[in-house]
């Protein structure tokens, strides 16, 4: 992606949203208000939300809204909504991610459609950024699945060495940034446990997307600059104030003129 680092924007960041994660009588997030205004909809597979019939009804909304369709696999821990780490071996991590994958990938293909990349979700998400080892056995699982969907991960300071991985592997990567969340010195996110970690005022929200946006540094919990280089950017819809904030996201993006 080719950003002009001074003010005006010369491609705007994919809006990427988590959908898809009620289960049962039990609902989450406003799917339906939220999709008209992303690009990308990572979608529940089942082991931390969503069942067969959420997914076919969350497919369903993507493809009516032109919405490009993500698998979002996650651990097997629907109590703990995926965001507890496991002591998956590689193997295990490829056979829980060949299971989801095809999963939604079964669905999209009776509704004529596909599924079109792969974002991990939760604590599955963290681990592999944090452990090289569980990277490489991600990768690995989707370039057997289909070498041509492409992984979606964070974007840090320094995102040589996954993309090497990637690259040795074939995948292609997407990075990501965060609109709604604090980050460190290293560009990752701060714990959810510390104060400033998640971002609930919209003007803040939208505040952090126009600066990723237009590839200016944000200022990181120790007061030091952190630079990111994203071509996706995550939002929240699980809230009247967060749909709020997807919607002058996208507003403010659309409004961004080229140079």
């Amino acid at each position: 992606m080719n950003i002009d680092m001074g003010v005006r924007l010369v491609k705007p960041l994919l809006l990427n949203c988590d959908m898809g994660e009620s289960f049962g009588s039990w609902r989450m997030g406003l799917d339906a208000e939220v999709m008209p205004y992303i690009d990308c909809a990572n979608i529940a597979c089942g082991y931390h939300a969503g069942d067969p019939s959420i997914m076919r009804r969350t497919v369903a909304l993507a493809l009516q809204h032109g919405v490009t369709i993500g698998a979002h696999p996650a651990y097997p821990d629907l109590v703990g909504f995926g965001r507890r780490s496991m002591a998956c071996s590689s193997d295990e991590i490829r056979d829980l991610l060949h299971y989801q994958i095809g999963a939604l990938d079964g669905i999209c293909k009776v509704q004529g459609s596909r599924v079109a990349y792969v974002k991990p979700h939760g604590a599955l998400y963290n681990d592999m950024m944090a452990d090289p080892l569980k990277l490489r056995a991600v990768l690995e699982a989707v370039a057997a699945y289909d070498p041509g969907l492409p992984l979606m991960l964070m974007a840090t300071a320094d995102d040589s060495a996954a993309q090497a991985l990637g690259d040795e592997i074939g995948v292609t990567l997407w990075f990501e940034a965060f609109a709604d969340r604090g980050y460190t010195a290293s560009g990752h996110l701060m714990s959810r446990r510390l104060p400033g970690a998640v971002h609930h005022e919209p003007a803040l929200v939208i505040d952090q997307a126009l600066r990723l946006a237009r590839g200016e540094a944000l200022l990181a919990d120790d007061g030091s600059s952190v630079q990111l280089a994203a071509s996706t950017l995550c939002v929240h819809g699980d809230n009247d104030s967060s749909v709020a904030a997807v919607r002058q996201i996208r507003q403010a993006f659309d409004g961004l003129t080229q140079p």
